[in-house]
């Protein structure tokens, strides 16, 4: 089975209930019209810019996803706890991205790039949980046995919440906007945690 645009198909949303935070974690697809300002409003918050470096304008930021929204590699979520919007995750085919450029990607990995945008869901214990709910969203391609992600070498917070829900440490690399942790989580580390 070749990989598609989406991560499951027909349906473009995937919700779970994680009992360590009683709470409700549903990912739905990005609409750019309604998703637009809270996206602009995210990606300007002073703990989302050093390391995204997506501070534009309004205007910009359109295009900018309006870019994303058309590439066919990747799928643009909006990350929900109970019903509220709070973060933004990007879902990719690794073997169609550029990260194919620092390792051998089997045109079934995935990759994952993520931010909490709502600055009061920060440090109250939601990151690991909503990581394990996307990385278990993506899982559900049959033919997924890895998802990978390459977080800014200088996020050791973000590192730490990686290592945390299966991912391990391969490779440093240099992208050109950071430098980065090429990190790895394969199927059966992931579901024997």
């Amino acid at each position: 089975m070749s990989p598609t645009n989406s991560i499951t198909q027909p349906n473009p949303t995937y919700q779970t209930f994680d009992p360590d935070i009683n709470k409700h974690i549903t990912f739905r697809t990005l609409i750019l019209d309604q998703d637009l300002s809270l996206i602009h409003n995210w990606m300007n918050q002073p703990h989302v810019i050093p390391f995204w470096n997506l501070a534009l304008t309004l205007n910009q930021m359109r295009n900018h996803l309006e870019k994303a929204l058309a590439d066919t590699h990747q799928t643009l979520y909006i990350g929900c706890l109970d019903g509220v919007p709070m973060s933004y995750w990007e879902s990719y085919w690794a073997s169609k991205d550029r990260i194919a450029q620092y390792y051998p990607a089997h045109p079934t990995d995935q990759g994952i790039h993520l931010l909490i945008g709502e600055p009061n869901y920060l440090g109250k214990g939601y990151a690991l949980p909503l990581l394990r709910a996307m990385t278990t969203f993506q899982f559900q391609h049959p033919d997924t046995q890895k998802i990978i992600t390459e977080p800014d070498s200088r996020n050791a917070k973000m590192i730490h919440i990686f290592k945390r829900c299966g991912f391990q440490p391969q490779i440093n690399i240099q992208l050109p906007e950071k430098p980065a942790i090429l990190m790895f989580c394969h199927r059966k580390t992931f579901f024997n945690r």
